[in-house]
């Protein structure tokens, strides 16, 4: 099964095929990058953010729907996520629909008033992309702060993740069960 990738317009660009090529070694899973027109929508004027989960809505009805995409399908977007009860979301999935978004807002140095730097950009969207796109592939949250299926609340736990899965999750994955 195939992993496809949706790279939001408005998202960093020439970082695409690093990401990908990292999210197929870190899952041990094919990446495509494919193109559709699509609307980024659930915008709070009030957050100054995006719902992830109306971007997961429109995502499932439009694109799995209309277009019949088969396999799990990220949408890599620039606009900065929440959910209901968070101040923020790296990203977010829906195992059941097969399809999840990263939000490449806070992956950037600039965001933080540090130098910015495409190589930590590219690790950052690797590793969430990654850690969504296990929850598609049937894994759940891991204990293992270094491995990639641990929920990070702070950049500094993304950053400490590791771009690989730890033993257990591998073997999860490798049986196609819930860890």
């Amino acid at each position: 099964m195939g992993i496809n990738i949706l790279w939001d317009q408005q998202a960093p660009e020439g970082i695409e095929l690093p990401v990908a090529r990292m999210i197929a070694m870190i899952l041990g899973r094919e990446t495509g990058l494919v193109e559709y027109p699509f609307l980024i929508d659930g915008y709070d004027r009030n957050r100054n953010q995006h719902d992830a989960q109306t971007i997961l809505d429109r995502l499932q009805d439009t694109l799995t729907r209309r277009y019949e995409i088969s396999g799990p399908l990220l949408l890599v977007t620039c606009k900065d996520l929440y959910v209901n009860g968070c101040d923020f979301v790296f990203g977010l999935a829906r195992p059941t629909s097969g399809v999840a978004v990263v939000s490449t807002a806070r992956f950037g140095n600039g965001y933080y008033g540090r130098k910015p730097d495409d190589t930590d950009l590219i690790d950052r969207a690797a590793k969430e992309g990654a850690h969504e796109l296990g929850h598609l592939l049937g894994l759940g949250h891991c204990g293992n702060p270094e491995c990639v299926m641990f929920r990070p609340r702070t950049l500094d736990e993304l950053d400490r993740k590791r771009k690989m899965l730890c033993p257990a999750c591998r073997e999860a994955l490798a049986l196609g069960i819930e860890n």
